[in-house]
């Protein structure tokens, strides 16, 4: 690999060039924080200095052989997309996934400036340097490399730098529209690789994530008279038991996720509590607990929020059989022909990924993160890449990988490090040289 002269062409990541990138989409950091209503990120503060350095290179402006396509579908908010094309067609290798806006970041929380890069040694730092816009930059770099150094490739390298990753509330802004427009179709012709997770390894599996709502309904009245009372609180608290129960009896560990290297099975657990107000001496009326379902790509997240209807029809229905606290403490109340009564509600739910284990696109990660990182050691998490199951069901080769942090990944006091990014690069190096092959 080392004689290989497309190797030669690509050589290693110019740490100045993305260094002083990366300040400058950091400095934009700010402008890109995605949490509508409040805060929707203008996206092309970020696309306006990734043209600054590919534009040189390209067919319209530089005269090289960079094709870019600024594709927008909200105002400032655009997506690129920049294609280093290949010699054969139908032959196409893609990086995807590197995001535009970042999560919140609150200053007076952080020991450093969120919106504005340092960098202390290997360490650099701001929102963003993680997830996504070091790997923005990153991949920003490897383009320019190639549109400047133009060797010759059977393959066509094509990259896709997104909007709106962080809050799927806006449709129709980033990849998913892209997507529909057909504007990613010919990446279906190679494996297509989505450069958003962390710590240089490939990431295999991703959960699924339900969120719930489980509100419940009893009867308001003083805590001294508590037999006249349905305690809400304590309807939620055996309903919610009652529930897990029942679920992991239903979703139990499943054979594949041992082979996928999860960390954790799929969960059904409670997130938050709350009630109206109130007294210390009232029993609320009624109350509500919310929580999510994160659950791996082997089951299906329709069945799953079939179940937990089920299980709260039933608990509705036969009450009186659930287990009760104390000797007055009950969640019917026959003479005034009162029954407690508990409902679930769904937010957008999304389905987990299980890469092909198979695919040329996941042996080739794998043999580049072994030759440049010394190990392979793919993983699966319970985190939440929705996007990319959505390709997959397209049609798509999907594999991932990340070279930020994951110990930093949405965390104050954000960073990356230089040392591995710059490994980062020479795992994308390497991909499209094995491809070559």
């Amino acid at each position: 690999m080392a004689s290989s002269p497309v190797k030669a062409a690509l050589g290693e990541l110019n740490k100045d060039s993305f260094v002083t990138l990366l300040s400058k989409l950091i400095g934009e950091s700010k402008y890109v924080q995605n949490n509508p209503p409040d805060l929707i990120p203008e996206e092309d503060r970020i696309v306006r200095h990734v043209l600054d350095v590919l534009l040189p290179f390209s067919t319209t402006t530089g005269g090289g052989p960079l094709i870019v396509n600024h594709v927008t579908y909200k105002p400032n908010r655009g997506n690129l997309i920049v294609e280093y094309p290949g010699t054969e067609p139908n032959k196409v290798l893609s990086f995807v996934g590197m995001h535009m806006d970042v999560v919140t970041a609150n200053p007076d929380e952080w020991e450093f400036d969120p919106f504005s890069m340092s960098i202390d040694g290997d360490k650099l730092r701001g929102r963003g340097t993680t997830d996504c816009l070091g790997h923005v930059a990153l991949v920003t770099e490897l383009m320019r490399k190639l549109g400047e150094a133009k060797p010759k490739l059977k393959s066509s390298v094509v990259a896709v730098f997104i909007a709106s990753e962080e809050n799927s509330s806006i449709p129709g802004v980033g990849v998913d529209a892209l997507e529909k427009d057909g504007l990613l179709s010919k990446l279906k012709h190679g494996p297509l690789f989505w450069i958003d997770t962390a710590d240089k390894q490939p990431c295999i599996g991703t959960g699924g994530c339900i969120p719930w709502k489980l509100h419940v309904t009893g009867k308001l009245f003083h805590s001294g008279l508590v037999h006249k009372a349905i305690n809400p609180l304590e309807l939620a608290m055996e309903a919610i038991k009652e529930i897990q129960l029942r679920f992991y009896k239903d979703f139990p560990p499943h054979p594949k996720e041992q082979v996928y290297g999860f960390a954790t099975p799929s969960t059904m657990k409670p997130t938050q509590w709350s009630y109206p107000g109130g007294g210390i001496n009232q029993i609320p009326g009624e109350c509500r607990i919310s929580g999510d379902v994160r659950l791996t790509p082997f089951y299906n997240v329709t069945d799953v929020m079939q179940k937990l209807r089920e299980y709260v029809d039933d608990i509705n229905v036969n009450i009186e059989k659930l287990d009760t606290r104390g000797p007055v403490s009950k969640y019917v109340l026959p003479h005034e022909q009162l029954r407690g009564r508990i409902t679930i509600s769904f937010d957008d739910a999304s389905s987990g990924v299980a890469c092909d284990l198979d695919s040329r696109g996941f042996h080739v990660l794998c043999k580049a993160t072994e030759e440049v990182v010394g190990y392979a050691k793919p993983y699966s998490i319970t985190g939440t890449l929705p996007l990319i199951r959505e390709l997959q069901d397209e049609g798509f080769d999907v594999q991932t990988s990340g070279y930020g942090l994951m110990a930093t990944y949405h965390a104050k006091n954000e960073y990356c490090l230089l040392s591995d990014m710059c490994q980062g690069y020479g795992v994308f190096s390497s991909i499209i040289c094995q491809l070559e092959d």
